[in-house]
């Protein structure tokens, strides 16, 4: 008579499965981190939404923020790098969102 395994919990199997079906480029990754890196009152009203030639935009709630990230914006890079190391970009610029 064989054993079957005990059942496995389903959040492991739900998480690889997203991690396989993510997109591979520089914004996913960084989309993946940015709570992290940012923190998460940051992250509620800040957001990355494109990339173009190593830039990142930053979709803020509104110009205060834009302003205050712009100034935190060395702080942030160094955060990425040391996270996504080549993967980071090489600026942020951050504007107000229009929704």
């Amino acid at each position: 008579m064989s054993r079957r395994p005990a059942p496995r919990p389903a959040a492991g199997a739900f998480r690889a499965a997203l991690d396989r079906s993510a997109p591979r480029t520089g914004l996913a990754a960084l989309q993946s981190v940015w709570a992290e890196v940012a923190g998460e009152r940051v992250a509620d009203v800040a957001r990355p939404v494109s990339e173009r030639a190593g830039e990142v935009t930053i979709a803020c709630a509104d110009a205060v923020w834009a302003e205050e990230l712009d100034l935190m914006q060395e702080r942030l890079l160094e955060a990425l790098r040391g996270r996504l190391g080549d993967d980071a970009p090489r600026a942020l610029r951050f504007r107000v969102r229009n929704d």
